[in-house]
């Protein structure tokens, strides 16, 4: 933890997903990370990656924690572009309340994205049976890589 940085709360609510406390749509898990969808998707196919490792953000995690997220986040564009026929990918990170942090447990948001479409606002709770549907589109998108 950086100096001067609020503690890491395993109450947060990535840290209750991690623990199988709450549900989630899940696309993949490996040893260091998971990826599911946004419930608040700003477009379809948004997914986070969430290291298993308890941080706050980038600004405390571990450099090889951050070395696997991104290699992670790679796979996950190259694969969210090619299911949702994506014209590009936007990742966003976000440290801190003033860098628009919402949930305290590092992560890297990876949307697909159209050209011309801008993103849904933030903060609208989809449908689970269509993020269901996602999950399931991005897991076939992921075994083909």
């Amino acid at each position: 933890m950086t100096s001067g940085s609020p503690a890491y709360d395993p109450q947060n609510i990535f840290a209750k997903i991690l623990r199988g406390e709450l549900p989630s749509h899940k696309v993949y898990e490996d040893e260091k990370c998971i990826i599911f969808m946004d419930i608040m998707p700003r477009s379809d196919g948004h997914a986070l990656i969430v290291p298993k490792a308890a941080s706050r953000n980038i600004l405390d995690a571990a450099p090889d924690d951050l070395a696997h997220l991104i290699v992670v986040a790679q796979k996950l564009a190259r694969a969210g572009k090619a299911a949702f026929k994506a014209d590009g990918v936007s990742l966003s990170q976000f440290s801190e309340t003033a860098g628009g942090q919402i949930v305290f447990h590092t992560h890297i948001h990876v949307l697909p994205r159209h050209d011309g479409v801008d993103l849904r606002p933030a903060g609208i709770r989809a449908d689970d049976v269509l993020l269901a549907e996602h999950a399931k589109i991005l897991r076939a998108a992921i075994a083909e890589l």
